[in-house]
Parts: C-alpha cells; structure tokens; sequence
C-alpha cells in the first residue's frame, strides 16, 4: 500500500483480493486528502456474487469523526468500483462542506441502490436479525444519520411521542416520517420532512413476511401485535430478508 494509503490507516478487509483491497485503500486515501479529511477505523467488506444475486461492497469509516457507511450493488467488479468510487468521494464531498439534503429523486436509485424484488428461485423468509439500542433524537438528526449511514430506512425513538419511528427516502421530499401511533407533525427543522398520517400496522413476522412479498417496496415498517416497539424488514441482496428491532 502507498505511503498516501497507509496515512488511512489499514483497512479492515473481508471478501477481498489484495490488488482489489489496495486499491480501495488508496483510493480512501485520495479521497480524503482532497477533501483535508482524517480517515480511522476502515472497514471494507465484499460479498461475493451468489446465482443471481449480485456483487456488493460495503465501506465503514470515520471521517473527521463521524461515522459513515457507504454500500453499493452491480452485477460485475469493475461496475461495483466505479460505484463505489462515485459514492465515496460524494461522502467525503459531504463530510468537508456539512449535511444537506440529499436530491430527490435520487439520481443513482435504479442503478445502485435498488434491491431486487424477489430473486429466481428464492423463497424469502427472515435470515437475519439486528436489534440495536435505538437512539432517542429528533426526526431531522435521524434523516441526517440515515444520509450518513446511506440508509434508506433508518429506525430510532421519537423523543416528541415517546415512541419508536422510522424515516425513510420517498417523495414528494425525500423524507418521510412515520411512527407507531399517528402524531402530528415534527418540529420544523432544516430537513424537508413529510409526515405518515398513519401508525405503523401491528403484524407478527409471518404477516410482515407476507405482506411484503406481495410488493415492490424494499422494506415494511410495522410494529409488534399488543407492542408500540417499530421494527423494520428489509430486502437483501441474496432475496431474502433482514429484521432490524430495538433492544429490549
């Protein structure tokens, strides 16, 4: 690795050739020199493609302190680099100017961030389960973490009603809330929030599954039967599902 490289630290890598892995590494480096950024805890992660489920890498690091995430999809190597390349000199871009909104529609959705549907021969059902401390703060600093994280879902507390809610990437903005009970509208604030009108629908995992599966949508906030606590099911890129809960 470059001496530009290594002032990244060494990254963490999973999936990766080392001609592939040094490459990403300098590329980080370059990126983050232009952008007068410090780099730390790098982590980079490729998922072999898998029968028809494509390539995906995945990108951990703090710029300057902040955690950030970056993770994109394509169906051969060099396209995914080329992403992820885009993605993060965009996220550096970010993180040397400050948050702002990110475009609506976003103009990188059908190539890289879309999640198939339902993959041939896949029978979807729930793979894996995280179930995080959720983190008590306001709808804007939870679309912020969203961005920064490249979420296009991210779950959390709503300190205004006490209950858990998400935010997510659909028009006519870009950001939307919802939340387990229906509320009124968030405090007004720098991101250009729209508001659910409805509750999250109470289901069990069987009904979240099903419910999905009959729609395009690449995730399904819902709550648990008898519960105020959100949960989150997901699309992978492997055709199946993931679960996200808070902690108990």
């Amino acid at each position: 690795m470059s001496e530009r490289a290594e002032a990244v630290g060494t990254p963490v890598r999973e999936g990766l050739t080392a001609t592939v892995g040094t490459w990403l590494g300098e590329c980080i480096a370059r990126l983050a020199a232009g952008a007068q950024a410090s780099v730390a805890a790098v982590r980079i992660r490729l998922t072999p493609a898998a029968g028809p489920a494509p390539l995906v890498a995945q990108v951990n690091a703090e710029i300057s302190g902040r955690r950030i995430r970056v993770q994109v999809a394509a169906p051969h190597l060099n396209a995914l680099l080329d992403r992820l390349a885009g993605r993060l000199a965009k996220c550096f871009a970010q993180a040397s100017r400050g948050w702002s909104p990110r475009p609506w529609p976003d103009p990188e959705g059908t190539a890289v961030r879309a999640v198939p549907p339902v993959l041939p021969g896949v029978e979807p059902r729930i793979v894996r389960v995280k179930a995080p401390q959720l983190v008590w703060c306001s709808p804007a600093v939870a679309a912020m973490t969203m961005d920064a994280m490249d979420y296009d879902v991210h779950l959390f507390t709503d300190p205004d009603t006490e209950r858990d809610a998400v935010v997510y990437r659909v028009g006519p903005t870009g950001y939307r809330v919802a939340r387990t009970v229906a509320a009124g509208p968030p405090q007004r604030s720098g991101v250009p929030l729209t508001l659910s009108a409805h509750g999250a629908p109470r289901l069990d995992e069987a009904q979240a599954v099903e419910r999905l599966r009959r729609t395009e949508s690449p995730f399904l906030f819902f709550a648990r039967p008898g519960s105020d606590r959100g949960r989150v099911l997901y699309r992978r890129f492997d055709g199946h599902y993931g679960l996200i809960e808070g902690a108990r």
